[in-house]
């Protein structure tokens, strides 16, 4: 399905999403930022350069973010880093632990656990949002003792505390009116000779282009994506995978941990299939081990602009209408099922996914690598 990489390297800062507001209940710095951009801030670059209605095109397709140094993906052998599946535990920058499902005790009795090469379930803290190369996605471990086998994200965050902002406006309220509400916003830097990384079935035209909500300059450009990434990406996914982006399944008001039957209830909403019913899809997914984080919000803005009273409006000042909010399982997180897929993600259903205008599918939601390091018949792991 991906058939390019689009690189984008900022010129100066970029601006993650703010923080939650701070009050002396909530002193919490960097709470609800989002960083890198999901994919469906790109699909705005596509709708600068190409027109709104591209947008609307079937064959169109998005997914990150991923990051990469400028030379690794200007080589023959193209390598971007993707999230580290979480039963990889880090320490240092080396996988110190590979965990395993254990799905039965000694009793023979079900539960969901997960242990490392001794048996243990490991109590230590090991290191977070980390970084794998994609090309190593089959042997994780660098040869090279000397060497990382995960880095983490190259950019760091330089917040700036503001007043409260009026309500109506995107202007600070004024220093006599008796609010003394403070907001976070956080400036990413990015090191010299990297860049950001999104996967997509058609190129955008090379330049500079202002990405994201505050506008700043990028250098955007594209490559080929390599033939050993697009066969990586056509392995079918048997019964076990790890997320490389976030995954919203369900209905357009329901988010779920897999894809769920839905049915229509009395007043014409979506519910989830009842207990007991058998169904296709539910045989399919049926997750036996899960190794997850908390839910990350996932909201994303529609290219409609309208009015107050819902006609479409074509001013550029007119903000655009935002999705429904949803929750996502991160990206990361490590599945196994009792029965194999078979297929890779590009020929998942799109009815798994919420559809708001377009499946959420089209911005690469639950992009999935089959993992090689467990057990492919869950049910008789120990």
């Amino acid at each position: 399905m991906f058939r390019y990489l689009i690189a984008i390297e900022p010129l100066g800062l970029l601006y993650g999403s703010a923080g939650r507001f701070l009050s002396p209940e909530n002193l919490v710095g960097r709470s609800g930022s989002s960083f890198p951009p999901s994919a469906a801030t790109v699909s705005g670059l596509f709708a600068a350069a190409k027109g709104e209605s591209w947008m609307k095109r079937d064959d169109f397709y998005l997914s990150g973010p991923f990051w990469a140094e400028t030379q690794a993906i200007q080589s023959q052998q193209q390598n971007f880093y993707v999230p580290t599946p979480k039963h990889y535990l880090v320490r240092n920058g080396k996988i110190a632990h590979i965990l395993t499902p254990q799905l039965h005790d000694e009793k023979g009795q079900t539960i969901a656990r997960w242990r490392d090469e001794a048996g243990n379930a490991p109590v230590e803290k090991f290191e977070s949002n980390t970084w794998l190369p994609i090309q190593r996605w089959d042997s994780p471990c660098n040869p090279d003792a000397d060497k990382p086998d995960v880095k983490p994200g190259p950019w760091k965050f330089l917040p700036h505390l503001h007043p409260r902002l009026k309500d109506d406006e995107r202007r600070v309220v004024a220093a006599d009116a008796g609010e003394g509400s403070l907001f976070i916003e956080n400036a990413i830097q990015m090191e010299p000779a990297t860049c950001l990384v999104y996967l997509s079935t058609h190129s955008l035209e090379p330049g500079w282009y202002r990405f994201g909500g505050e506008g700043h300059l990028a250098d955007v450009t594209y490559y080929d994506l390599a033939d050993s990434i697009q066969a990586l990406f056509s392995h079918p996914i048997e019964t076990s995978f790890a997320l490389l982006t976030p995954a919203v399944w369900g209905s357009n008001r329901l988010s779920y941990r897999e894809p769920r039957q839905l049915h229509k209830g009395k007043d014409g909403s979506d519910r989830p299939q009842l207990e007991g019913i058998d169904s296709d899809l539910a045989a399919i997914w049926r997750v036996v081990a899960l190794m997850t984080d908390r839910p990350s919000p996932f909201r994303y803005r529609l290219g409609d602009r309208k009015d107050e009273q819902g006609k479409n409006v074509h001013q550029r000042n007119q903000p655009k209408l935002l999705s429904r909010g949803r929750y996502a399982v991160p990206a990361g997180s490590v599945y196994v099922l009792e029965k194999p897929l078979e297929k890779p993600w590009q020929d998942w259903d799109v009815s798994w996914f919420p559809q708001e205008g377009v499946s959420l599918k089209r911005w690469g939601c639950g992009l999935a690598l089959p993992l090689p390091n467990v057990a492919a018949d869950p049910l008789t792991a120990s």
